[in-house]
């Protein structure tokens, strides 16, 4: 039997600082293609992988066997579950717009809100965050991208106002699994870690609000809706921190977005912005802007014959329009437009919170070990690696619920079996390039992990010793733009966080929490994500656009979290529970 091969962690010339700029190459084309040379995602993505590949192959000395089965392992995780969630998301979307109800739905919202600015924090930062709390992964961008496509919004903004406001909640995601994973991993317990990433994200909620609203109308934006998005931050942010420390982490993001959902309905029950009529101008002008852009041949347009989603599906609607739906719009009515998403909470809440329901569920997952690769790879430490069985959770994933979520909404809708599959198919088609970047992506995220080049990254910038706590969420960071997942990235440097933490003497459990929020800021420029945010909103082939327009968002998140860490391991440790 052949030896089980054990990634080194320094393989070139026995230099560390070498041996991780090499490993960094895979990453460093993502930017570089995306951002730069402004690629279509899928070639940006097969492009990495297959330098994620030759790095492995020839830098790390993986036989080449197990870095193709890695990446295959890793393209079968990135379809499922991550664009099974995506494809449900969609269909669930699609079955709505044929039925008709979902211009019943635009209209809702306008009840709540005729301004798009508030608009932007009630579905992408409030609704989202709850559906981040339940769901996870790529569903909160898919759904809320195409809310706010049908309220109004251009493209391009709404996919980057999605991506920004799923940044605070992350952490705390599908009940809490990045946190109870970082627990898991190094034996802290989970709780702990919850309440030191508490006393971090929060910032994160206070601002993000503010800066939704600069990105939708700039200055002018902030100056006429700070009220709102001030009280919207405070209570997220408060709320979250008490939750995190005393209450739940599991239910932490529930009460988090429930309580700042509330607090923003009481505060325009008495008071209203001013400017609404000029920041749906703005949004119309923007529109038009980028539809120019594209028939002029600016960004990266769609591959030849692919349709998009979002933006074809759903017309742009004049303020005054909206305003006469609204007025028509009957309770029932309402009640039949949220059905869909009242249905996802109520599921997805039964799922996680439901003791019965949650074991039923996961009796059904299976643990498939990948062939050829397990029991073949070691982690650095010696150990076997546990990535090479592949979780197939084919009932309890949230693609799957989310599928069955729009079987009932096809049936309550009048939907006929005929237009549901024929959406099934025709979305299907629309995501094909989406399904190569994911499956790439994902790939590549598995190439870098058990080849070693993942911890080679992490423990060069660990030697930064003390000064590391400054350091320390840029490894979360990383590894979110990676994976695409928080969770993952705790998976891969929450014991390496607090192995640092032991050894230049700083609180480890704090550093295990930074890790954590860094990723949140991370989530946003992951190649899997922007993907996600372009299929929503039908802008599938100009990831990099969508890329270059929220990268400055996350580097300067980034650097508020690297700021507040180093700190809190020195002169803001009194606040630390």
């Amino acid at each position: 039997m052949p030896t089980a091969y054990q990634p080194p962690l320094a393989p070139i010339a026995g230099s560390l600082w070498l041996s991780a700029l090499v490993a960094v190459l895979p990453l460093a084309s993502i930017f570089v293609t995306l951002g730069l040379l402004r690629w279509k995602a899928h070639w940006a993505g097969l492009t990495a992988l297959a330098i994620a590949v030759i790095v492995a192959i020839a830098g790390f000395q993986m036989p080449t066997s197990l870095a193709i089965l890695a990446a295959g392992e890793g393209a079968a995780y990135g379809l499922m579950p991550i664009m099974w969630i995506v494809f449900s998301a969609i269909v669930l979307y699609q079955v709505t717009v044929v039925s008709g109800r979902f211009e019943d739905l635009r209209a809702a919202f306008h009840l709540v809100s005729d301004d798009p600015r508030v608009q932007a924090i009630i579905i992408a930062f409030c609704f989202g965050a709850l559906l981040e709390a339940l769901a996870g992964f790529g569903a909160p961008v898919a759904i809320t991208g195409v809310m706010l496509i049908a309220v109004g919004f251009s493209p391009l903004r709404a996919a980057a106002v999605a991506l920004l406001a799923n940044t605070a909640p992350v952490a705390f995601g599908a009940i809490g699994i990045p946190i109870i994973t970082a627990g898991h991993l190094t034996g802290i317990d989970y709780n702990s870690v919850g309440a030191y990433v508490g006393h971090q994200t929060p910032l994160l909620a206070f601002v993000v609000p503010l800066m939704l609203v600069f990105l939708v109308d700039g200055r002018r934006g902030v100056r006429q809706t700070w009220p709102v998005a001030l009280v919207v931050g405070v209570v997220f942010a408060v709320t979250q921190w008490l939750s995190a420390t005393y209450i739940s982490v599991e239910l932490t993001d529930v009460i988090a977005s429930l309580t700042a959902l509330a607090s923003a309905v009481v505060v325009l029950r008495f008071w209203r912005p001013a400017g609404r009529e000029e920041a749906h101008e703005e949004l119309r002008a923007a529109r038009q802007r980028e539809l120019a852009a594209v028939g002029a041949g600016g960004g990266a347009g769609a591959e030849a014959g692919e349709t998009a989603i979002g933006a074809d599906d759903v017309a742009y609607t004049s303020a005054s329009e909206m305003d006469e739906r609204a007025r028509a719009l009957t309770p029932g009515r309402v009640v039949m437009a949220l059905l869909p998403y009242l249905l996802v909470i109520v599921v997805f809440a039964a799922s996680k919170l439901v003791g019965p329901v949650k074991e039923l569920l996961g009796a059904t997952d299976l643990a498939l070990p990948w062939p050829g690769l397990d029991g073949n790879v070691l982690t650095p430490s010696g150990e076997v690696s546990t990535s090479t069985v592949y979780p197939f959770a084919w009932l309890s994933s949230p693609g799957s619920l989310l599928m069955i979520c729009s079987i009932v909404v096809a049936i309550v809708y009048r939907v006929t079996a005929r237009q549901w599959a024929h959406e099934v198919a025709d979305t299907a088609v629309k995501l094909r390039f989406a399904f190569v970047t994911v499956a790439s992506v994902l790939g590549l995220a598995y190439v870098m992990n058990l080849s070693g080049q993942t911890i080679t990254i992490g423990t060069w910038i660990a030697g930064a010793g003390a000064a590391f706590a400054f350091l320390s969420p840029v490894l979360g960071w990383l590894g979110t733009a990676v994976t695409g997942s928080d969770t993952s990235a705790n998976a891969l440097f929450a014991t390496l966080q607090q192995t640092v933490g032991h050894q230049a003497n700083i609180d480890p459990t704090l550093l295990v929490a930074a890790n954590s929020s860094g990723g949140v800021v991370g989530k946003m420029i992951s190649p899997q994500n922007l993907t996600i945010a372009a299929v929503a909103v039908g802008l599938v082939g100009r990831e990099s656009d969508i890329f270059r327009k929220v990268l400055p968002w996350s580097v300067a998140l980034l650097v508020i979290m690297c700021a507040l860490v180093g700190l809190q391991s020195t002169v803001l440790a009194p606040m630390l529970p």
